[in-house]
């Protein structure tokens, strides 16, 4: 494996539009003086992922202009009203004939998750058939790692909000488990009250 092709893509969810924040892009929101969206993408990159496509929606525009996205793939979600589903379904789509094996999901509003925790989930990765999910206490979290052959049943599946969560219960089986409660707090920035979280 070459590092000009990667096996695994970081796939960064970071279209929704913060109704809970006042209608903030959670991807705008300030972190350590920079965009949101820009700590996050950065995580995929440190932890080992050499491609990492990014979705916009909301303000797609301004998050182009604020954020330091040059090394990323970024991929437009019209639908992201609609819900997160909308967004994983684009994503995937976006992979589809990279030579991508598999894809590393992560949420922009998440910043309590970091390298080391990304990086477990990543060499988790063994090949195309491959669901591995970081767990936090045993309780299944993000960033999920989704190999290729299960890409068309995620986007057959991902609906509203919902994401990949119906078809995860579908094979919980076969998902493993990476716990990184000791290195990770897998907090959302959901309304005004999580704003503390920020730097």
């Amino acid at each position: 494996m070459t590092h000009d092709e990667p096996q695994v893509a970081g796939l960064l969810l970071a279209a929704g539009g913060g109704r809970r924040l006042g209608g903030r892009p959670k991807a705008l929101l300030e972190h350590r003086g920079r965009p949101l969206v820009e700590h996050a993408a950065a995580v995929l990159r440190a932890a080992g992922c050499t491609r990492v496509h990014v979705v916009l929606g909301a303000r797609a525009d301004t998050v182009r202009e604020r954020a330091d996205l040059g090394a990323c793939v970024l991929v437009d979600n019209p639908e992201w009203e609609q819900g997160m589903g909308t967004s994983l379904r684009a994503g995937l789509r976006s992979l589809t004939g990279t030579g991508v094996r598999a894809a590393l999901v992560s949420l922009v509003d998440q910043p309590g998750i970091g390298p080391e925790a990304v990086g477990r989930v990543l060499a988790a990765y063994e090949d195309e058939a491959s669901l591995v999910s970081a767990a936090y206490e045993g309780v299944r979290g993000h960033p999920v790692l989704f190999g290729a052959a299960h890409w068309a049943g995620i986007v057959e599946s991902a609906t509203g909000d919902r994401g990949a969560r119906a078809y995860l219960k579908e094979h919980e089986r076969a998902v493993r488990l990476v716990e990184c409660a000791d290195v990770a707090r897998p907090y959302d920035i959901d309304t005004e009250a999580d704003l503390v979280h920020l730097e």
